[in-house]
């Protein structure tokens, strides 16, 4: 595909929509493939929306008909030899596979080719809307190497030992049904739609307490680093907290008065 002068190495777009950060994965002419300076914005758009108290949900999205091919190989080659932090220096791993980690939940959108990359960074998501014209794939093994973004531990989490090792340990791609037989998506609308239906998921989730939804991430996220009991062992405490709260006046208040509750996070 020709090269686009004006956004040769790609970029990562935001835009904010009221509480929601939008995440837009912008280098079409070369199917969102990513280079070193789309990682490190990625970095800084995650980190944008961890440190903003006004915002309380991300969505990602490509930009273009295709989510991303993956890593752009000739213009990755230099950052994968030495060993930087490909987000940036401080910044939150959109991967999720090392600190600092995010408390604010993420919705991605795919759609078209969605290839290695794609595939682990919506496995790093905590919901994904899927395009009905997705193409999923982990080829790393047809290239000589290992999946290293999560693919390797998320895939045999949500679909089990058998299901993982037939795409991991492959190079067949799978579509929007499949992925959601697996449960490595949450739902498959038309591939028009994935955006709207992402920032519709993520705007509800706004709509909720952001303190108690911070909270639910961060148990479901001690449960699998830590085991059943130490999550189940925080339980009592988290939820106190979280009733000395406002917002937990604000619930109550809204209960009482039959109307939906106003949050502000305090």
């Amino acid at each position: 595909m020709a090269e686009d002068p004006g956004n040769p190495d790609g970029r990562i777009n935001t835009e904010t929509k009221g509480r929601l950060l939008l995440i837009g994965i912008d280098r079409p002419h070369k199917l969102n493939a990513f280079t070193p300076k789309m990682y490190r914005e990625l970095g800084d758009a995650y980190t944008r929306l961890e440190e903003d108290d006004e915002l309380w949900c991300g969505v990602v999205h490509p930009v273009g008909a295709n989510t991303t091919a993956g890593l752009d190989l000739p213009k990755m080659q230099p950052l994968l030899d030495s060993g930087a932090d490909w987000f940036g220096e401080g910044n939150i791993d959109a991967l999720g596979l090392q600190g600092p980690f995010r408390s604010k939940p993420v919705v991605m959108a795919v759609r078209g080719i969605s290839y290695t990359l794609a595939v682990e960074l919506m496995l790093a998501c905590d919901i994904v809307v899927a395009g009905d014209d997705c193409r999923f794939t982990q080829f790393e093994v047809k290239r000589n190497l290992m999946a290293t973004g999560g693919a390797t531990l998320r895939m045999v989490i949500r679909a089990g030992w058998g299901n993982a090792m037939r795409y991991l340990l492959t190079d067949d791609e799978f579509d929007a049904a499949t992925a959601l037989r697996l449960n490595y998506v949450q739902e498959v609308v038309p591939a028009d739609q994935v955006l709207d239906r992402a920032v519709e998921i993520a705007l509800n989730i706004c709509a909720q307490s952001p303190l108690a939804v911070r909270a639910t991430i961060a148990n479901a996220r001690k449960y699998l680093q830590e085991g059943y009991g130490p999550a189940v062992a925080e339980f009592d405490h988290v939820n106190v907290n979280l009733r000395r709260s406002k917002d937990a006046e604000e619930a109550l208040a809204a209960f009482i008065e039959k109307r939906p509750p106003r949050f502000t996070g305090q």
